[in-house]
């Protein structure tokens, strides 16, 4: 049958005539001395847990926060909203996907809006997940090497273990981490070869909910935490600004859609991508849901922006500081898991925009390595040098997400390239984009506040 392919990296291509079936792998087959070894497809199990790896990265530690802002019920409710515009917005790519039989969010862009459109798609998640992982390798140096970033020097876990010394100084840490652990990690050309790592990840994010909520039981029968609060406290217009500080948190905490398609790509069945997004939704916002409420519940009004900096202290129970190291190491790792899953789609992304014609960068070893090596150690120099970048990418990053997980889905739909939007899914996709603008507004707003306000204490 003759079709229109897409060009390897999201572009689309006409190519010569080709009979192939539709579940033909975007990989080669390999070949070995012993014959052929055909990728069978991704199981529903390794989708779901290489999805939620996707979804569940370091901003679950910005949720307690932002429950505390919001209240108990307001927050929690918030989470299951930004859930089901999440499963819509993924709905919408996939429907025009699979009825244009597209491949790739790039290509999807194309299709709607032409090559500017792609380009838009691919820039947005470059700068998206460049900065999500140099932000990842700051957070592990911070966690294993310690920071004095705030003028108070934190101990890292190797620094409270061993003492002060070359060998865990945050650049031999990472430089050790980006060597044995990142670089084998995003050798894989293919994400499900990554399903074991990413259900690894998922363990140990619920590791961390269960000492959590374990801890928060315990002190609760022992009368030693407070009632958190159900709703809000509003005593004037600041308080009410306060409020919308916490809505980008939420809405940017399950941005996956970068990988939907990758992991479309590798199922024998492409009709379980729905069920997939369903129940990796529904497993993520558990974890969510469950961290935000306990964490909260434990620390109350003492809760920090960031949550783990809480288990930086004293919490009140006997083997404090073993509860402690446990919970920051067993975060630290899943941020190191996490990691080559976002990776996957910065690579390719990066390759569309550099390369849009050439073959799949699967099938180009030579330009897999330099795209791979180079991507390492620009992330690898930038979270060693320039920590500040962190305040850069608060800007860039809220923006790239919001226009990734939002609006360019209900662009998409609002220009309806393949016929197939109801006016049900038009409305939804204008609140989307509206949603999307305020939400990043008061959030591009706030991180300028705060870095204001940092200078003046400065």
């Amino acid at each position: 049958m003759g079709i229109s392919s897409e060009s390897p990296n999201g572009s689309q291509q006409i190519v010569q005539k080709e009979t192939r079936d539709e579940t033909t792998p975007l990989l080669p087959v390999k070949v070995e001395e012993e014959g052929f070894h055909e990728f069978n497809g991704a199981s529903f199990s390794g989708a779901v847990f290489n999805l939620s790896t996707t979804i569940v990265g370091a901003g679950i530690m910005a949720l307690p926060a932002s429950i505390k802002m919001l209240g108990i019920i307001p927050g929690i409710l918030m989470i299951i909203v930004v859930a089901l515009l999440t499963e819509a917005s993924i709905d919408m790519l996939v429907r025009c996907s699979h009825q244009g039989k597209i491949t790739s969010y790039g290509w999807l862009m194309g299709e709607a809006y032409g090559q500017w459109g792609r380009i838009a798609l691919q820039a947005s998640v470059v700068i998206n997940n460049i900065g999500v992982m140099i932000v990842y390798m700051i957070i592990i140096g911070d966690v294993l090497s310690g920071t004095s970033s705030t003028g108070v020097h934190h101990r890292g876990i190797l620094e409270g273990w061993f003492g002060a010394h070359l060998w865990n100084s945050r650049a031999i840490v990472l430089l050790a981490t980006t060597l044995f652990v990142f670089a084998p990690l995003v050798s894989f050309k293919r994400l499900d070869s990554l399903r074991y790592t990413s259900a690894l990840s998922v363990a140990l994010a619920v590791v961390f909910v269960v000492i959590t909520a374990g801890i928060a039981i315990i002190k609760l029968f022992n009368g030693t935490v407070a009632m958190p609060k159900l709703f809000p406290e509003l005593d004037g217009l600041s308080s009410i600004w306060k409020l919308f500080t916490a809505v980008p948190v939420l809405v940017t905490a399950y941005i996956c859609h970068y990988n939907v398609h990758s992991i479309d790509n590798e199922l024998e069945d492409r009709t379980q991508i729905k069920p997939i997004v369903r129940t990796s939704l529904f497993l993520c916002s558990s974890v969510y849901i469950a961290t935000s409420f306990f964490a909260y519940l434990l620390f109350g009004e003492g809760t920090l922006d960031d949550v783990l900096a809480n288990f930086d202290a004293n919490l009140g129970i006997p083997f404090s500081s073993v509860f402690d190291d446990i919970v920051r190491v067993s975060y630290a790792a899943h941020v190191m898991l996490v990691f080559p899953i976002v990776f996957f789609a910065l690579r390719l992304n990066l390759d569309g925009l550099l390369f849009p014609t050439s073959r799949h960068i699967s099938r180009d070893n030579k330009r897999f390595a330099i795209i791979t090596i180079s991507l390492l150690t620009v992330i690898y120099l930038a979270a060693i040098f320039i920590p500040s970048i962190w305040d850069a990418f608060q800007f860039t990053g809220a923006t790239a997400a919001v226009l990734i997980g939002f609006i360019f889905p209900a662009m998409v739909i609002l220009r309806d390239p393949y016929g197939i939007a109801s006016k049900c899914d038009k409305i939804l996709a204008v609140t989307m984009i509206v949603l999307a603008v305020l939400s990043n507004s008061v959030a591009l707003y706030s991180d300028a506040m705060n870095i204001f306000r940092k200078e003046e204490e400065a």
